[in-house]
């Protein structure tokens, strides 16, 4: 892949968390992110639509960055069948209202791997805004320009030769190539 280091785009995001009553006795409340607010502004757990039990709240704005090292990774998260972000939280270490700091939003689907592998941080997968996905693949249309593929070519050395000696000169049995000089001394004491 050839890229630009230089192209670099961001935007606010919204992240939107859902809380339900959760079904065993052990959990309280289950916790999921269900979408995103592209272009939104700043917000602190702020409460957005109330159904009985079921809340959802603005949980915080990160910065969706788009960096041009990254296209191809873009360009496999468009080319899924559904185009999605990548909301990676960790559980809040603050007693208060919110249960989860909202780390990171991204579109490339290797860097959320990325964050799966300590275990512990939470990835959602959010299905990416109509508008978000024109914004992120017009990102990958001017930046992504696929490598052209060059065949290595043989170097010209002959391999129909004679080798001339095979391991060690002083060792006099072809059985024994692999055998260190000291090896063959200590034989024959």
């Amino acid at each position: 892949m050839i890229h630009n280091p230089n192209a670099y785009r961001t935007m606010p995001v919204g992240v939107v968390l859902r809380r339900t009553p959760g079904v065993t006795r052990w959990l309280k409340w289950r916790w999921e992110a269900v979408g995103v607010l592209p272009g939104a502004g700043a917000a602190e757990w702020r409460e957005l639509r109330r159904e009985g039990d079921v809340v959802e709240y603005h949980a915080a704005t990160p910065v969706l960055e788009l960096h041009g090292a990254d296209a191809e990774a873009y360009l496999a998260g468009l080319s899924a069948e559904i185009p999605s972000l990548y909301i990676v939280m960790r559980e809040s270490e603050t007693e208060g209202p919110s249960p989860y700091d909202v780390l990171l939003v991204t579109a490339s689907p290797y860097e959320a791997q990325d964050y799966t592998d300590s275990g512990e941080e939470i990835v959602e997968k959010v299905p990416m805004t109509p508008g978000l996905v024109a914004w992120v693949r017009d990102f990958v249309e001017e930046f992504y320009h696929e490598e052209e593929f060059i065949k290595r070519k043989r170097d010209r050395k002959r391999i129909d030769l004679v080798q001339d000696g095979v391991g060690d000169a002083r060792i006099v049995k072809p059985a024994d190539i692999y055998a260190s000089p000291a090896l063959k001394r200590r034989r024959l004491q």
